[in-house]
């Protein structure tokens, strides 16, 4: 049977690592954790459960995931934030992957949960995830956000049974927080790329997001919780192309 590395990068996650931490146990045969110098219990709280502990200055996401990658013994790697865990669906399908001998790259479900609601609708579910790869057919990007698992040709993705459980944001004042610092990390990708922001894009696009999100995929069903969704997202994308457009004329003087 195939070994798997759990990979999880770090930075002050004490509420949450234990949940992400629990739910390997008896599914992967270690668990690597790429550190950024937490400063709260962090540290201590892995230690406890074992994991081989590496510390290093923060270089992006793809960064510390390919390099905490590195340090695995096995080439199959699981990829994981410190906020989320495997639901008991999906730990099955792992184990089942391993019996049968891994092969190629596995994606999945990840159910969101905002202020202790799970959302099944909407722009965030199915939210799927390519996480379980091979090192060999696989690295991370190095965008500064979104990160995404660039695959050699030729290597199959398939699909597993169960849901990633994504404990996103407590409180609204936190998912405003982590929008303004998202949609300023997208913003410069969108420079980057030599996308174009216009005033129009900043009326239609984040528009067109409510109505995707909130109608078309269902979002209504998951109540007051889903407006809410809808709306951050829509307001994301409004604040994605209007520092776009500051970040255009700065360039241009």
């Amino acid at each position: 049977m195939q070994k798997i590395s759990a990979v999880i990068i770090t930075f002050n996650e004490e509420n949450k690592i234990a949940a992400c931490l629990n739910s390997l146990q008896g599914v992967v045969d270690e668990i690597i954790v790429m550190d950024s110098f937490s400063t709260d219990k962090t540290p201590g709280i892995c230690k406890a459960y074992g994991v081989k502990w590496y510390q290093q200055n923060w270089r992006g996401y793809g960064c510390q995931k390919n390099d905490a990658a590195e340090k695995a013994a096995n080439d199959y790697i699981l990829s994981l934030d410190s906020d989320e865990s495997l639901s008991a669906a999906l730990q099955k399908s792992i184990l089942a992957a391993k019996k049968e001998g891994l092969s190629g790259v596995y994606q999945m479900n990840r159910l969101n949960n905002f202020y202790g609601y799970d959302l099944y609708h909407g722009n965030v579910y199915p939210d799927t995830m390519k996480r379980l790869y091979n090192r060999r057919e696989a690295k991370w990007s190095l965008r500064p956000v979104h990160e995404t698992l660039e695959i050699n040709d030729g290597v199959v993705v398939k699909k597993l049974r169960g849901d990633l459980l994504h404990r996103s944001k407590n409180t609204l004042e936190d998912h405003l927080a982590g929008i303004n610092k998202y949609s300023t990390l997208g913003a410069k990708v969108y420079l980057h790329a030599g996308k174009k922001a216009a005033g129009f894009k900043m009326v239609i696009s984040p528009l067109f997001t409510f109505i995707k999100g909130y109608i078309f995929r269902l979002g209504f069903l998951d109540g007051y919780a889903g407006y809410m969704m809808a709306k951050m997202n829509a307001y994301e994308v409004f604040l994605k192309y209007s520092k776009l457009l500051v970040l255009q004329k700065n360039k241009s003087k």
